[in-house]
């Protein structure tokens, strides 16, 4: 899973800058280990699913629950971050989300009974929702406009390397005994202190403290990022922006312009997630496991998953904006088709362990560089102004819950039709999202979001 936010700045004045980098990317990158907390969180259960499963007597669709709630947790999480965060400032809830992320890894490891486990991870899930979206959001807000994309955009990189730390942290703690998956899960709580730490040396949005009027506070801020001339030229810029502003309302959305470009968003956050990833994030060691690989080589190659995850997250980063948001998208989903093909073939006619590593490592392959960064990029651009950030909290309610479904059905499709007919299911999936976007996105590559809200509303109307 990939998530990237955007946020709109104001235009600096045109001053002979010399930013403080040390300071900036200090603040960015305590604020990032929320990211890597967001990934760490997501995939840490992979390891453990065959321990707590014998541990609690398990069905398939118990497990499903037990692995995919995190996702309805992330839901709410994401629901009330926003006003949240506007109430009390981002710091304030970054605090409350690190917080959350210690508590909850302990009391999902130590839980006693599936009631508490569930509810555990349902919790974990806030603190992953706050993260997705108050993150990236302060990176945002805070960052100089020559450093925000580099920064907003290796945000991607946090979060996937969370996923890595955490296949690396259930291979380590596989031999510690009948408790590993107690520990595994435990183990998120040594970063989420980190993080709780860390933020205690940042400061508060400015923008925030702008919109509660805190203005000297914000320049202070703003003077130690790039000096005192770029401090009140930047607060400045800040307050203009809040006298334009416009409250946005939810039943915009269904007006008649707008709805099919609400539509298309909601359906990118969607096919996003259903196209098997999820499947292989949340469940490597047990397809490896079914493929014939022994335990401790099954975990092994899951870290090999996170280090692949890794690598190819640097491509996308690179060629979005040589190749273009739509061929990216064209080429990953169809690719990722044949791919899940080739996954379902290989399960169906028991072929060798290395060659089922070989497809899985291809498809997470494909999908770091194409649909995973591609798809927030994507739903940051096409959203009209005004309906922008009512239009992101949907299709982010939209991928949460398709994450939950995809994560929760996958053992109880691999016990009805098998990895084969789990595979091929995920291949029908990427298809139908081929022709989805073929038909539906436009490129957005160089274009204004006027000049892209103009030619979908023209498009469709």
């Amino acid at each position: 899973m990939a998530i990237i936010l955007t946020h709109s700045n104001e235009i600096t004045a045109d001053i002979d800058i010399n930013y403080n980098r040390k300071f900036v990317y200090l603040i960015s990158a305590v604020v990032a280990l929320g990211g890597i907390l967001f990934g760490f969180d997501l995939v840490i259960i992979s390891g453990t699913v065959p321990f707590f499963t014998e541990y609690f007597g398990l069905n398939e669709a118990s497990t499903g629950w037990a692995v995919g709630c995190i996702n309805l947790g992330a839901a709410i999480g994401a629901l009330v971050a926003g006003k949240l965060s506007a109430a009390i400032g981002r710091k304030k809830v970054l605090l409350f989300c690190a917080f959350l992320f210690a508590v909850t890894g302990v009391a999902t490891g130590w839980a006693g009974d599936f009631t508490w486990f569930i509810l555990a991870r349902l919790a974990s899930g806030v603190a992953v929702g706050i993260a997705a979206l108050v993150c990236p959001m302060y990176i945002a807000e805070v960052a100089p406009a020559p450093m925000r994309g580099r920064l907003v955009s290796f945000y991607q990189l946090a979060i996937v390397s969370g996923l890595l730390l955490a296949y690396l942290s259930n291979y380590l703690l596989l031999n510690t005994g009948i408790n590993n998956w107690r520990w595994m899960f435990s183990s998120q709580t040594v970063p989420a202190m980190l993080f709780f730490v860390g933020l205690f040396f940042i400061p508060e949005s400015p923008r925030w403290l702008v919109k509660k009027g805190n203005r000297s506070a914000a320049k202070q801020v703003l003077s130690k990022i790039g000096g005192n001339e770029y401090g009140e030229s930047e607060t400045q810029n800040i307050q203009n922006s809040f006298l334009t502003e416009v409250k946005e309302s939810l039943k915009d959305l269904f007006k008649m312009d707008v709805r099919h470009i609400v539509f298309i968003g909601a359906m990118v956050a969607i096919f996003s997630q259903a196209g098997g990833q999820n499947s292989i994030f949340s469940y490597a060691p047990v397809i490896f496991q079914q493929a014939g690989v022994a335990t401790e080589a099954a975990f092994l190659q899951s870290v090999i998953i996170g280090l692949v995850n890794f690598v190819f997250t640097f491509f996308a980063i690179y060629f979005i904006d040589k190749i273009g948001r739509r061929k990216l998208l064209l080429y990953g989903s169809i690719l990722l088709c044949f791919d899940a093909l080739a996954l379902a073939c290989c399960f169906y006619a028991e072929a060798s362990g290395l060659l089922i590593l070989v497809f899985v490592l291809g498809f997470i392959g494909i999908y770091a560089a194409t649909l995973g960064p591609v798809t927030w990029v994507i739903l940051s651009e096409i959203f009209p102004n005004r309906i922008r950030s009512n239009s992101m909290a949907l299709a982010t309610l939209c991928l949460w819950i398709a994450n939950f479904f995809t994560t929760a059905s996958f053992p109880v499709l691999k016990a009805e039709f098998g990895l084969f007919g789990t595979f091929a299911i995920h291949a029908g999936i990427c298809f139908v999202y081929f022709l989805f976007v073929k038909k539906n996105i436009p490129e957005t590559k160089g274009k204004s979001l006027e000049e892209i809200e103009t030619q979908l509303i023209k498009k469709y109307i």
